[in-house]
């Protein structure tokens, strides 16, 4: 991972960046300089500021520009826009720089001379997931770029902050890596390894696998459904962050199927090709889970992962089946390709009913319903708690990620009846992820009121670069489940 580092003097770097704010004053035909807490030169000052008249920036978040200076220090200037300095901009920015800069060795950023802690930690969080590569399939194509400078008068100031921002990218990428790993790897079983080896970082983490036999002797019936059609049995992973000083308790589930096939109702090619990134859940609650861990947060978080591969073959599990979950109630499951909802079943199940937290909160690329409704960057997120949903809303946002709200209608809940079962977990009557949220709520028990469901399955997935996401996997979850949980006492 790109290294960061915080100075009070100029150190050699070769390339100097300085921010670049779009004009406030009708009179300025130009952006305008940032000014910053460790200023440059006079002679660097002044060659920046006869340069931004002629140059065609705007100060827009994320424009660039580079100006060699041959013979002298430092040999190249790089002129960073920063938008209207909000922390969002200045993302934007950080992800802007660790592109443009991709063939240079090091750079030195001067920081703003009020520049807030949030500004800080988000230029680093740009800077470091902009620069992000998938290990597997991007091997050969590691950028140049091996280190960042933030230069500022009080660097003891941002440590803190850029260790925050440190750990928050550094679980992001993890997310990412567990979702854009190949499914022919990426088995319940090795994902429970994954997890079992990162865990082993922070003594204070509980960590249990539980296999198809204990699955079975428990009662997870949902998770063996799904998982019986592959020769890779499914997991059920736990890990519980327990600090000393936690005075709430929050359950984080997220869906983990390694492999969506869509079972016995097999998807088409198309939708097919990319479902190893059905279990971005699960990697953004494990992700999160750690980061808790990492930063000390006074809350317990105990993520609880489903994992199963559903596949096709003679002891896949059949449209019209009846399925016993974990809470003992039963669902009528018609399309096998509606299968996420029944594994999160038995571990919501489970979550309200063993381990009764304050809190219960679920991640899943449930549907593709929620893409049609709310486009490529935007989650779908349920609760009947305006408080609970307030509040993660506005963490979401600030880490820079997209949520809005959707509803919970009453009226819909007469297409969950079946004739078979105490439910039917897939109607074909009323909207796609609504209804999904709608089974999931029956799960919840006691926790019905302090419960709440995000379908990520659009946003968990970027089809280029964009700002801080880069393409494939983009660890949607982590960055917002961090920022909620450390607002909790």
């Amino acid at each position: 991972m790109l290294a960061i580092s915080l100075a009070a003097a100029p150190d050699g770097s070769d390339v100097l960046v300085l921010p670049v704010r779009a004009a406030t004053d009708p009179d300025d035909a130009a952006p305008v300089l940032v000014a910053t807490a460790s200023p440059p030169t006079d002679e660097v000052w002044a060659q920046a500021r006869a340069l931004l008249p002629a140059t065609r920036l705007t100060g827009r978040a994320g424009e660039t520009l580079t100006q060699l200076r041959p013979g002298a220090s430092p040999a190249r200037l790089l002129l960073l826009g920063v938008g209207d300095g909000g922390e969002r901009a200045w993302r934007t920015a950080g992800a802007a720089l660790a592109r443009a800069a991709v063939a240079e060795t090091h750079v030195t950023l001067a920081v703003p001379v009020d520049a807030s802690a949030e500004v800080v930690r988000a230029v680093v969080e740009g800077l470091l997931l902009a620069s992000y590569r998938f290990r597997l399939t991007e091997a050969g194509t590691t950028p140049a770029l091996a280190g960042v400078t933030l230069l500022t008068t009080t660097p003891e100031a941002y440590t803190e902050v850029v260790g925050t921002a440190r750990t928050t990218a550094a679980m992001t990428r993890l997310a990412r890596d567990l979702t854009n790993t190949p499914s022919a790897v990426k088995t319940p079983q090795w994902f429970a390894a994954q997890v079992a080896d990162a865990a082993a970082d922070h003594p204070d983490l509980h960590l249990r696998v539980r296999g198809p036999q204990e699955l079975a002797d428990e009662g997870f019936g949902g998770i063996l459904a799904v998982g019986a059609g592959s020769a890779s049995g499914p997991r059920l992973v736990e890990l519980d962050w327990r600090p000393a000083d936690a005075r709430q308790h929050v359950v984080l589930v997220g869906k983990g199927i390694t492999f969506d096939t869509g079972g016995i109702s097999i998807k088409p090619v198309p939708a097919m090709k990319l479902m190893r990134k059905d279990m971005a859940g699960a990697a953004a609650v494990v992700a999160a889970t750690l980061g808790a861990a990492a930063l000390r947060l006074p809350v317990r978080v105990t993520a609880l992962t489903p994992l199963a591969e559903n596949m096709v073959s003679g002891s896949a599990f059949r449209p019209g089946d009846v399925i016993r979950h974990y809470d003992g109630t039963t669902s009528e499951s018609t399309n096998s390709d509606a299968e996420g909802r029944l594994v999160l079943a038995d571990a919501l199940g489970y979550a309200a009913r063993e381990l009764r937290p304050d809190l219960l909160v679920d991640l899943a690329t449930l549907t593709g319903a929620n893409a049609v409704a709310l486009g490529k960057r935007t989650g779908a997120l349920y609760s009947d708690n305006d408080e609970l949903a307030a509040a993660v809303l506005a963490a979401v946002a600030d880490a820079g990620e997209a949520a809005w709200r959707m509803p919970l209608p009453a009226d819909y809940l007469e297409h969950l009846g079946s004739d078979l079962a105490d439910r039917h977990s897939s109607p074909d009557r009323g909207a796609g992820s609504v209804m999904a949220a709608l089974y999931l709520r029956e799960f919840t028990g006691e926790l019905r009121d302090r419960w709440l469901h995000i379908d990520m399955s659009a946003p968990s997935w970027a089809d280029g670069d964009d700002a801080e996401l880069t393409r494939g996997a983009t660890g949607w979850g982590v960055r917002g489940l961090l920022r909620w949980l450390a607002t909790l006492d």
